[in-house]
């Protein structure tokens, strides 16, 4: 019944009011007293125990002498064994219920452990989905913006182009505003909005600026996050070109089994070298991408005086 109460009060007050409460310190002085207590309980409300040899251990006497002709011989007994000293019953009870607290602490410790180990996981996946809106909100704007500059610059050029850039704007952003809501999009529609905004970023320079862009000729049927390469184009778009110098842009999908390869390189005209401002951020592009793919892409990056070239690998 001692040992059901101690089991009670740590269980249900100790535990939960003190060492779950960061009190580590008042539960291990609490828990202590509420040791030695029971303990004291038990040792001096159990019967007084009588005095006497154990009721089955038997006494031995010598044997009488065993005459074998003129000679005798006595026959001796075994000799007993040797008996360490017992443990008094108070240390015995005490050892019991330092048992006891600490089975039932740890059992509470693991299963504490293991709910707040679900909660951190639930946390990290709602973080992990903010931060992915975050990022999506963040390249409309910025991509909107770009593409009407580009328009507005072919307004008092070629009227005919501007308009052919309009239809080709209206379906770019039919692509921001619903078909990339979902999660995943399909690889061949995120391909063709990327040859769709680069069709538009030719209408915009001369021939001094060369862009190239390959494309495979079998798009297979996976399925990718939306925005995963927008970024970086835009930043080989702001600082890879140079309206004075020849300049270029090369882009390059290639597929295999199992990854795509994205590689984009761009020369570095003499005028932005030193500019470190890269669109709506390198940073926080490989945030995006931790959070996607954790440690299964590769993205590596070589920088020259003369050309910037960013390798992206990702599991498809």
């Amino acid at each position: 019944m001692h040992f059901f109460i101690l089991f009670v009060i740590n269980h249900f007050l100790l535990v939960p009011l003190f060492l779950f409460k960061n009190k580590k310190t008042l539960y291990l002085i609490l828990a202590v007293v509420l040791l030695i207590l029971i303990s004291s309980a038990i040792f001096f409300l159990e019967p007084t125990r009588k005095s006497g040899p154990p009721p089955n251990e038997s006494r031995h006497f010598p044997a009488p002498p065993h005459r074998n002709g003129n000679l005798e011989f006595r026959q001796k007994s075994p000799p007993h064994p040797a008996k360490g000293p017992a443990l008094p019953p108070f240390v015995n009870t005490f050892i019991i219920s330092v048992l006891i607290i600490g089975f039932d602490t740890g059992i509470r410790m693991m299963i504490r452990w293991s709910k707040l180990e679900q909660e951190k996981t639930l946390l990290e996946k709602e973080n992990a989905q903010n931060q992915l809106a975050f990022l999506r909100n963040q390249v409309s704007p910025h991509f909107f913006m770009n593409t009407l500059n580009n328009i507005h610059a072919l307004i008092d050029l070629n009227s005919q182009e501007a308009k052919d850039s309009i239809i080709k704007l209206s379906k770019l952003m039919r692509y921001l505003l619903y078909d990339s809501d979902a999660e995943f999009v399909s690889l061949k529609k995120e391909m063709d909005f990327i040859t769709s905004y680069i069709n538009l970023m030719r209408l915009r320079f001369s021939d001094k600026v060369n862009i190239s862009l390959q494309v495979p000729d079998n798009i297979p049927n996976k399925l990718i996050p939306p925005y995963l390469f927008i970024s970086f184009v835009e930043n080989a778009f702001k600082h890879g070109i140079s309206y004075q110098n020849l300049s270029y842009i090369n882009i390059d999908f290639s597929l295999d089994t199992e990854h795509l390869t994205f590689e984009i390189k761009n020369s570095v005209p003499e005028l932005k070298k030193e500019n470190k401002a890269s669109g709506i951020g390198l940073e926080n592009s490989k945030k995006r991408l931790d959070i996607l793919y954790g440690k299964k892409y590769s993205l590596n990056i070589e920088k020259t005086k003369e050309d910037y070239k960013l390798t992206l690998i990702i599991p498809v």
